[in-house]
């Protein structure tokens, strides 16, 4: 990629950039596409070599130690606000 496809790449991105730096930023842009390409060249069939069996799907999840009860806390929430309306917070209206 050139500078002048950079220099309109930028335009395009409403981004304002001086010739140097595009000439520079052609040179990372070439680094990148070469990137894709490696990735684009990595065949399908070496995709299929990774089965299901090879990640066994497991809970990863801790399980909750002495969790509270239900509605432990909601009277000292509740009680903290300026106003409240049976077990909700009332606030003003927005509309």
């Amino acid at each position: 990629m050139d500078a002048k496809k950079v220099l309109d790449l930028a335009k395009l991105a409403r981004i304002e950039i001086g010739y140097e730096e595009a000439e520079s930023l052609s040179h990372e842009f070439d680094a990148i596409l070469g990137y894709v390409g490696e990735v684009k060249g990595v065949s399908k069939a070496d995709n299929l070599k990774l089965k299901a069996d090879s990640f066994p799907i497991r809970n990863i999840m801790r399980n909750d130690k002495d969790p509270h009860e239900t509605s432990f806390y909601t009277e000292n929430i509740l009680g903290q606000a300026p106003a409240r309306e049976g077990n909700y917070i009332r606030v003003k209206k927005i509309l």
